[in-house]
């Protein structure tokens, strides 16, 4: 249906309901994924799951499977770009992204890979008038309220047109091959707002 054009953003999750609902457990995520994505590349490639059972399809419009993106912030999940991907997805500011897009890099080179890794930075943003941010900000809060950290993830926020345009040329200077606006809040003018913004 597109074409080839999926790209599959996986993460291993950091919230613990998430988990329950699914009976999995916290500590064994990150291994449980890479078991999963062993499958998957495998069944991607047109390899049968097994005796009498495959090959699974319809085989997949980009050989090998869809681009994967992963994100993360620690090394088993920078490490794991490398290993299973086609490149990381950075949800954290231009201050502290360049150390993990130098991490996902080394990696990279480490495990043989050809080219480089895609990179792709995640900015949370809203645009538009108070009400707009006011809702943003209180959607935002109340996601990010099992972190414990609500409050300083809200402050960062975006909400000026300069602002978004400083944080996406930062990440132009870190390399990074595409900035992603994340809208928060209900809004979908935000969309055209940010269109006429940059």
């Amino acid at each position: 249906m597109a074409g080839g054009r999926l790209v599959l953003g996986l993460g291993i999750g950091g919230r613990d309901d998430d988990h329950q609902v699914t009976g999995i457990d916290m500590r064994t995520r990150g291994r449980r994924l890479d078991e999963q994505m062993a499958v998957m590349r495998r069944l991607w490639s047109g390899t049968p799951y097994g005796d009498g059972v495959g090959p699974i399809g319809p085989p997949p419009a980009r050989p090998g499977g869809p681009e994967v993106l992963f994100g993360g912030f620690r090394p088993a999940a920078l490490e794991r770009v490398a290993r299973w991907g086609d490149g990381f997805l950075a949800a954290a500011p231009p201050s502290w992204a360049g150390g993990l897009f130098d991490i996902v890099r080394t990696f990279w080179r480490e495990y043989g890979r050809d080219g480089e890794p895609r990179v792709v930075a995640q900015v949370d943003v809203a645009l538009g008038p108070q009400d707009v941010i006011d809702d943003a900000r209180s959607r935002m809060h109340d996601y990010y309220a099992f972190t414990g950290t609500a409050d300083r993830m809200v402050a960062g926020l975006l909400t000026t047109p300069t602002g978004i345009r400083d944080a996406i040329a930062a990440f132009a200077g870190l390399g990074a091959d595409e900035v992603m606006l994340y809208c928060h809040g209900l809004d979908p003018h935000q969309v055209d707002r940010l269109a006429d913004a940059l």
